[in-house]
């Protein structure tokens, strides 16, 4: 079996867990290092993963001969100078959410990578999850006819600590969060123009509730009304266990996002891994990366100006990165 040679730069919680499918759950992936600006913390995720190879920056990754990719998980602000150095050493890259913080950025990120003739892929896991998997294709389907209302809404049980909003490295609200529901409305209503308060182009009204407090569990729901129905993809109970007492009702709650996109997480690199080796073209490209950028940032604008705001798009031309 044709394997392929994958880097992992950034492994804090989120670069642990993709490290960890293509060690153990993807076959067609060879895990051949990790790195992290903490090189203490990249020897121990090594060490746990029994991978021999560990370094301190994305520039020692690049050089590797036997990595032909390499996943970026690095806080936000560091992803484009990260997918610079990769697309000059001519590897492919697999890029968490948000592509780059500034529209500017990821405007210059994406003419790099097609001009170096390098694959990208976003993290937007949300395309990758079953049940919207699911609903994507009922939509393109006709099931429920053409899309008017796209409905989104996302709870997390706690907000991150200050430092990791004051730390300027990591993106704020928009760009850190809400992106997802901007990708998947982009994604399921098949478009590439949106104004907010979340007008496609194609007349469908979108309404997004995004809020890092609830206190009771990770809440992520959508819901897309057509003109032939509807369909609601989500869920917060965890288990299918009630325990019924004198003092009520009890059960459990999703609590974690690794927990809740488990699958899609898997499913995501499965299928950038699956990409590279038959030379295919990305699903989630540095375009839709790009946009959801636009959109993050207009949304931005947008809290701030009070008024409606016309996102800053850009033409598809290839999708060859």
């Amino acid at each position: 079996m044709a394997k392929l040679g994958v880097g992992v730069v950034g492994v804090g919680t989120m670069g642990r867990q993709h490290a960890y499918n293509l060690r153990h759950l993807i076959p067609e992936a060879q895990l051949i290092a990790v790195a992290d600006t903490d090189i203490q913390r990249a020897k121990l995720v090594a060490a746990e993963l029994e991978i021999a190879h560990y370094h301190n920056s994305v520039e020692a990754m690049a050089e590797r001969k036997d990595v032909q990719a390499i996943v970026v998980v690095t806080p936000a602000k560091f992803h484009g100078a990260a997918m610079k150095v990769c697309a000059h050493a001519g590897k492919d890259i697999f890029c968490e959410k948000p592509f780059t913080l500034t529209v500017e950025e990821a405007d210059e990120v994406l003419d790099l990578t097609q001009k170096a003739g390098v694959r990208v892929q976003v993290g937007h896991v949300r395309r990758y999850d079953p049940p919207n998997v699911r609903a994507k294709r009922r939509i393109e389907a006709g099931e429920i006819g053409d899309p008017v209302i796209f409905k989104s809404l996302a709870r997390d049980p706690a907000p991150p600590p200050v430092s990791y909003m004051a730390s300027g490295v990591n993106g704020m609200f928009f760009q850190d969060s809400t992106v997802h529901e901007f990708d998947l409305g982009r994604w399921l209503i098949d478009i590439d123009t949106a104004l907010l308060n979340m007008k496609f182009s194609r007349g469908t009204l979108g309404a997004v509730e995004n809020y890092m407090q609830s206190g009771y569990g990770y809440d992520i729901r959508t819901e897309i009304v057509g003109s032939k129905g509807t369909i609601i993809t989500g869920y917060l109970q965890q288990t299918a266990e009630v325990v019924l007492t004198a003092a009520g009702a009890r059960t459990d709650v999703v609590d974690h996002f690794l927990v809740r996109f488990a699958d899609g997480y898997l499913h995501q690199m499965l299928d950038f891994v699956q990409t590279i080796l038959a030379d295919r073209a990305p699903k989630v490209d540095a375009f839709d990366g790009r946009q959801a950028v636009a959109v993050a940032a207009a949304a931005e604008r947008s809290y701030r100006e009070g008024c409606a705001v016309t996102v800053q798009n850009r033409t598809r031309t290839s999708r060859a990165a």
